[in-house]
């Protein structure tokens, strides 16, 4: 363990000292590649969960109160009543280093290892570890062709590979196409744009299964809570979200 985390600290130094990267919060240079496009002190600073916040149970809104934690399955926003998925996880808030692991997602197909760190962490938290099956929130052909990969079944074989899941991509299809900027919409508006936008291929490989539901961000709900609708139609029992970051 010790020789392991000193050839991966001398590797690190070795790629900072040939192929320097500046870290894209405050520019100093990135010591560990572990940490992506930013460096440690900034992920320090970063506003990851630990698991201990009061959160609404359901959607996983930050509570502007703290709660006693034997209160806290309890605890609803009500925002979120009529959204179809059990319960929705992040990693953290979109802000600082979380937003720009986001947006370096959406750029290329890789997870560092302390995202996949952080992912599984957050997997393993009630009530998402409950969950036997991975699926990606899927993007239309037509998207996925111009993007090259989905972000989304990024992090979706991450989790399988570490969680012993099994990653679907198969069961769930994007359908419908929408518009590609929605910043500014209302909640019912990002409703109204993926209303109908997914069907199920094989609903034999989702019922009775528990799914984790996986994406980049979580702003609305409303695309996730579409696949939810879709997934429950289909069987499912109960579908989970976990995203990287809550908007």
């Amino acid at each position: 363990m010790i020789l392991t985390h000193a050839c991966r600290v001398f590797g690190d130094a070795l790629l900072a000292l040939a192929y320097p990267q500046a870290c894209a919060i405050c520019g100093r240079s990135v010591e560990e590649r572990a940490f992506g496009v930013t460096c440690e002190a900034c992920w320090a600073k970063a506003p990851v969960f630990d698991g201990t916040e009061s959160l609404c149970w359901k959607c996983g809104l930050l509570s502007p109160v703290e709660v006693a934690p034997e209160f806290r399955e309890q605890m609803r926003c009500h925002r979120c009543d009529s959204h179809s998925f059990t319960a929705a996880r992040a990693i953290g808030l979109y802000e600082g280093a979380l937003r720009e692991a986001v947006l370096h997602l959406k750029r290329q197909p890789h997870v560092t290892k302390h995202i996949a760190m952080l992912l599984v962490t957050a997997a393993r938290r009630e009530p998402l570890n409950e969950s036997t099956r991975i699926i990606p929130v899927p993007l239309h052909p037509k998207r996925l062709q111009a993007r090259g990969f989905n972000q989304a079944s990024v992090l979706a074989q991450e989790l399988s590979r570490s969680l012993h899941l099994p990653e679907d991509e198969v069961s769930l299809l994007r359908v419908l196409t929408s518009e590609k900027y929605r910043a500014g919409m209302d909640i019912k508006g990002r409703r109204d744009t993926v209303a109908g936008a997914f069907r199920i291929a094989h609903p034999r490989l989702v019922a009775n299964e528990d799914i984790l539901l996986v994406d980049d961000v979580f702003t609305t709900g409303a695309t996730v809570s579409a696949c939810a609708e879709a997934l429950i139609a289909a069987g499912a029992r109960n579908v989970y979200v976990l995203t990287l970051a809550r908007a």
